[in-house]
């Protein structure tokens, strides 16, 4: 897991192949564009654009990934993400290839990113991450999640 600010995150493209095209699209992100899908190169990279209110925790699953890995971009609002190892996390949905995604129990102990407008939090399989959780109170965030294919 990394915490940055979208302005700070050139480093992150020596991660992946993928990384630099996610974040050139990031930069270029127009607010108004509609929530959806977004190709960015096929399905190596793509953006998936949202808006949401962010909720209790207790509301929220813990999630991982294994074919991409994920650039979590708040445009607007606050949200807070927990996160914590998979490895011994307990498996409440198992893994499901045609969505990239499995869910966990809640683990016994767990640590919080806060992210603003203008962050950015990178999230690899290894990552277990339960996103839209409220700070402090509900928030409408408008966020981007831009899905990198993992080469290795």
């Amino acid at each position: 897991m990394i915490l940055t600010t979208l302005a700070e995150a050139d480093a992150l493209s020596a991660l992946e192949p993928g990384i630099a095209a996610g974040l050139d699209w990031l930069r270029a992100f127009d607010p108004a564009l509609a929530d959806s899908r977004h190709e960015i190169d096929g399905d190596d990279v793509f953006a998936l654009v949202s808006t949401y209110d962010t909720g209790p925790a207790t509301e929220k699953r813990f999630e991982t990934h294994r074919v991409y890995l994920d650039l979590q971009y708040v445009a607007a609002g606050t949200e807070r993400i927990l996160h914590a190892p998979v490895d011994g996390l307990t498996v409440e949905a198992p893994y499901d290839a045609a969505k990239d995604i499995a869910f966990y129990a809640e683990p016994k102990a767990s640590s919080s990113l806060l992210l603003r407008a203008g962050d950015l939090a990178v999230f690899h399989p290894a990552d277990a991450h339960k996103p839209g959780c409220m700070a402090g109170g509900r928030d409408t965030v408008r966020k981007v999640v831009v899905k990198v294919r993992l080469r290795g």
